[in-house]
């Protein structure tokens, strides 16, 4: 009897695999990560920095990717340019953004900017009280002032034949005045202030750009009555207006009388005669006209654009004659020498002009 020996079942053979270094996943761009396999893992979600902090190590890692991705979004906004940025700074800073409080070039307040009340406060520091003695009494004009050493461009028909001139701030403060140079052709004058400095100073706009329509501020001092502000619009331009002037700096003589300037200075327009006889000496010019109130001492004082920009200087105005014969007030037809034609003139002025 042979005996067999139970055989024990074999097991499948598998030869051994060879060793091999781990796989490494292959980043693209932050916040993607792609596996050999193909597979795609999206990125983890940010977490707040108080669970960050709480959270185990490896919810860590993951939260620090995502302040990564966070400081990354915050350096594009800085390369795209300044709104970006300000943008950024304004949702991560607890100050808020502040805007300017001034408009480059003028004094008018961004509040204020476009109003009247911004315009007359911001330039009546620069318009001043004008008064001429001569002969014939004293009369009052306006005038503006250019340099903070207090030169001053008014009208020449305010200061022609003056044997002394005067000057009022508008805080009160007076000053006598020599005149620097005048050019009757154009009605204009340089005057200075004796011993001033520190003056508060108007800025010079462009006259070249103004549009009719556009709303416009006059201050002066009409009947002596300083720091007077009237606005309106620019009704029209380039008016051919033709006012008396002085001959060889004589007091000027108005149908045998002398002239009075508190009774409105004459001009004509359109072949016809206003406020009184021009004379035989007169000068013509292009003016911006106006419905802004003027009245007699407004002469010399500024025509101001909304800015706060000097853009003329008043010279004339129609006032028709009641049946007393006295001067009636203004009726919407002003004008105002362009601030472009004073540029011009400045150093012909400073020289002595036509004096």
């Amino acid at each position: 009897m042979t005996d067999f020996q139970e055989q024990q079942p074999q097991q499948p053979y598998y030869p051994p695999r060879p060793p091999y270094e781990p796989t490494q996943p292959i980043t693209t761009e932050p916040g993607t990560t792609i596996w050999p396999s193909g597979g795609h893992v999206p990125p983890p979600p940010v977490e707040p920095p108080v669970a960050v902090a709480a959270a185990a190590p490896g919810a860590r890692r993951r939260a620090k990717r995502g302040v990564g991705l966070m400081a990354a979004v915050a350096i594009a906004a800085a390369a795209i340019g300044g709104g970006a940025a300000t943008l950024v700074q304004q949702l991560t800073s607890d100050a808020p953004a502040t805007a300017s409080s001034a408009v480059n070039g003028t004094n008018v307040s961004a509040s204020s900017k476009g109003t009247v009340a911004g315009v007359a406060a911001a330039v009546s520091p620069a318009i001043v009280e004008i008064s001429a003695s001569s002969n014939a009494g004293k009369s009052t004009g306006s005038g503006v002032i250019i340099t903070s050493d207090g030169e001053i461009v008014t009208n020449n028909h305010v200061i022609s034949g003056a044997s002394a001139v005067s000057v009022q701030l508008s805080d009160g403060k007076t000053y006598e005045a020599t005149v620097v140079g005048t050019d009757p052709d154009k009605d204009l004058a340089l005057i200075k202030l004796n011993g001033a400095s520190g003056l508060k100073t108007a800025t010079l706009g462009d006259s070249s750009k103004i549009k009719v329509g556009e709303e416009v501020v006059a201050i002066g001092s009409p009947e002596g009555l300083t720091g007077t502000v009237t606005s309106g619009i620019v009704s029209a331009l380039d008016r051919d207006v033709t006012v008396a002037k002085d001959d060889g700096g004589q007091d000027q003589q108005q149908g045998g009388q002398q002239y009075d300037p508190r009774q409105g200075w004459p001009f004509e327009f359109g072949g016809q005669q206003f406020n009184g006889d021009t004379g035989s000496s007169k000068t013509t010019y292009k003016a911006i006209q106006t419905d802004a109130s003027l009245n007699p001492g407004n002469s010399g004082g500024a025509l101001i654009n909304m800015n706060g920009e000097i853009i003329g200087i008043n010279s004339a105005m129609y006032s028709p004659s009641s049946s007393s014969g006295s001067t009636a007030g203004s009726v919407g037809l002003g004008f105002a020498i362009p601030i472009d034609t004073v540029k011009a003139d400045l150093d012909s002025l400073r020289a002595g002009g036509d004096n």
